[in-house]
């Protein structure tokens, strides 16, 4: 394959906007789209490797796979080692189990689906993981994987067939993508299914360059690379992504491999030394920057921009001696054999998978007692509102009684008190019903932005079955993240991270405070039990107690005053709603924040009232639970 010095440039604008944009400059909001750059230029170089593998008859796939592990894994395995180290001194016990299970993650080319499970890639928590960026690894990993085996096989059918076959599956997976980021928008970004397009749109120039060749046009060239640096300035984390937004970059790297020939302008821009010098190390660059960032967060609580800008230079002066000295190295296969590669390859998954294992199992520095099982599987919960339509009688029938019926319906709040009210609830012969939507606000007719389709449907559908039935209501939710938006500090050093988490209500200007407090006024309902806002804490609770000196006997607590001038506005909607007579409020910042001291505790005799830094572990959940059977049950 010929060598183009363009590409090299281009890999260089795909991963310094990834840099700035994880370092946290705003200027460069969008600069995500580097990995969607890389994606195309990888299906455009292994897609042309193997057509002319196969098409001289050489393709051999013992061969490529080993060209893969050389390129990959050498330089990956030494970032992960560097990381292990510094992850057991600094980590809190929380991050060092997640650190753990990501070792596993990466060592079995599944680390996407395991942050798809975990995290979204803009919350607050992604950017403690130093190996957050290996997700997109995982995507061209499995590529590798498996288009090869799909090309060898879909040759027989003749060269120009199998082009359409891409065109095709590309076309599904940007459908697919399309839907995803609507209804599932954590697997839609990280899972290859809606990423393939991307790859495929790299394969696809590759089959037309491999046919014409890169031909000259100025003005397609300086679009393409216009497009892309578009995307880097005007795009950011409110952006659906990968969706048809990702077809301007996409479609950029496209035009810039169809078109830019070296004597037009974009080629030449692309390939001056500092470009290519950059695109040479690109990804020892892009291995090393997210753990030097994260760690640098764990550290330190609020990086400046100027140590993050000393870091990201720091990533690439690393990256340099990477590459010089492992990447250059390794694929030099006069110097190592493939039997020598394969040999460190296998041994490098299976170290790093077995300290991953360890880790996990065996690495935590406090008692899991704190988690106790605050999730609610009985099968009276449900998370989807298609359960509610189709199985509406049997539902009624199966949880509720008849006679002190309570429907508990909210978000990841209302799942963490879920098992513990249903406990006392049951206790005093009644029954509970949840209708659960994880980041959901469940006041109906609210969105936050993006639109949430799936929150929106839920929660219409769970006001639909509440009105079919006599239960009472109880309505648990992070009312201030909902109805305020910022995120927490507890100017105590304790200090949410995490995108604005404002509703809106739905197709008209009105406020959503006023919004929320009008439709709780107008349930028509006998009881509605209000569990008001439970104190933010800033920060990770279960870390901060594991972590206090056995020595240290007092509890960890935060400012009530700060709670109460942050949550000012929702405090004066509970004070409006009082005096409503279906409703009552549990007032679930009353029983663990006091008056005389001011302050609010996280702990109770040692032990975590959080699971997090603002979701209720079991000991708070159970306070909270036997505050509502004083209500209902002792009157």
């Amino acid at each position: 394959m010929k060598y183009r010095a363009e590409i090299d440039g281009l890999r260089a604008l795909a991963v310094v906007p990834v840099i700035l944009s994880h370092a946290g400059f705003e200027l460069f909001s969008g600069g995500f789209v580097g990995v969607d750059v890389f994606f195309v230029i990888s299906g455009y170089l292994i897609t042309t490797i193997l057509i002319e593998d196969i098409e001289s008859k050489r393709f051999s796939i013992v061969n490529f796979y080993e060209r893969r592990a050389r390129r990959i894994l050498p330089a990956l395995f030494f970032v992960m080692f560097v990381c292990i180290p510094f992850a057991w001194m600094w980590m809190l016990p929380s991050q060092m189990k997640d650190f753990s299970q990501s070792l596993v993650a990466v060592s079995l080319f599944a680390s996407n689906i395991l942050f798809w499970r975990e995290t979204g890639y803009f919350s607050a928590a992604a950017e403690e993981k130093p190996l957050l960026h290996t997700w997109s690894l995982a995507v061209e990993e499995q590529y590798y994987l498996l288009f090869p085996i799909f090309l060898l096989l879909a040759w027989r059918f003749g060269k120009n067939r199998v082009f359409w076959m891409i065109v095709v599956m590309a076309a599904i997976s940007l459908l697919v993508s399309e839907w995803g980021w609507r209804n599932q928008a954590n697997a839609n970004f990280y899972l290859a299914p809606t990423r393939a397009w991307e790859l495929f749109a790299g394969s696809i120039a590759a089959f037309i360059v491999q046919k014409q060749g890169v031909q000259k046009n100025n003005s397609l060239a300086t679009l393409g690379l216009a497009a892309i640096v578009f995307s880097i300035f005007f795009y950011d984390e409110t952006t659906p992504f990968p969706s048809v937004y990702a077809l301007v970059p996409v479609l950029g790297v496209v035009l810039l491999v169809l078109y830019a020939d070296k004597e037009t302008l974009a080629a030449k821009l692309l390939s001056t030394k500092g470009c290519v010098g950059v695109g040479l190390i690109s990804y020892s660059a892009y291995l090393w920057h997210q753990p030097i960032f994260a760690f640098a967060r764990i550290r330190v609580n609020e990086p400046t921009n100027y140590l993050m800008a000393l870091l990201a230079l720091l990533s690439i002066g690393f990256a340099y001696f990477s590459w010089k000295l492992i990447e250059v190295p390794f694929r030099n296969i006069n110097a190592l054999s493939r039997q020598k590669v394969l040999t460190f390859s296998f041994s490098g998954l299976i170290l790093f998978s077995t300290l991953g294992f360890y880790g996990h199992f065996n690495g935590l520095r406090y008692n899991l007692e704190t988690f106790n099982d605050w999730r609610d599987t009985d099968e009276c919960v449900y998370k989807s509102a298609n359960s509610i339509v189709n199985d509406h009688k049997k539902i009624i029938k199966q949880c509720l009684f008849g006679k002190n019926d309570f429907i508990l319906v909210g978000d990841s709040h209302a799942e963490s008190l879920s098992k513990e009210l249903r406990f006392v609830i049951e206790q005093n012969g009644g029954a509970l019903l949840t209708l659960l939507s994880h980041g959901c606000f469940p006041i109906p007719q609210t969105s936050r932005k993006p639109y949430q389709t799936v929150c929106v449907n839920n929660k219409s559908e769970y006001w639909d079955f509440i009105e079919s039935t006599n239960a009472n209501v109880i309505i648990s939710t992070r009312w201030r993240l909902n109805l305020i938006g910022d995120r927490f500090d507890n100017q105590e050093g304790g200090i949410e991270k995490g995108s604005n988490g404002l509703n809106y209500v739905l197709g008209t200007s009105t406020e959503i405070l006023d919004h929320t407090k009008t439709f709780l006024q107008n349930i028509n309902r006998r009881n509605v039990f209000l569990i008001n806002q439970i104190p933010e804490a800033g920060w990770n609770v279960p870390d901060i107690v594991a972590l206090k000196p056995d020595s240290d006997l007092g509890e960890v607590s935060t400012s009530y005053s700060v709670y109460e001038y942050e949550n000012k506005k929702i405090i004066k909607l509970f004070s409006d709603l009082k005096d409503q007579p279906h409703i009552s409020i549990i007032e679930a910042e009353a029983l663990v924040c006091s008056n005389e001291t001011r302050r609010c505790l996280n702990s109770m005799a040692g032990k975590s009232l959080y699971r997090d830094d603002d979701h209720p572990s079991s000991l708070y959940s159970e306070i909270i639970a036997r505050e509502l059977e004083k209500i209902v049950f002792d009157e």
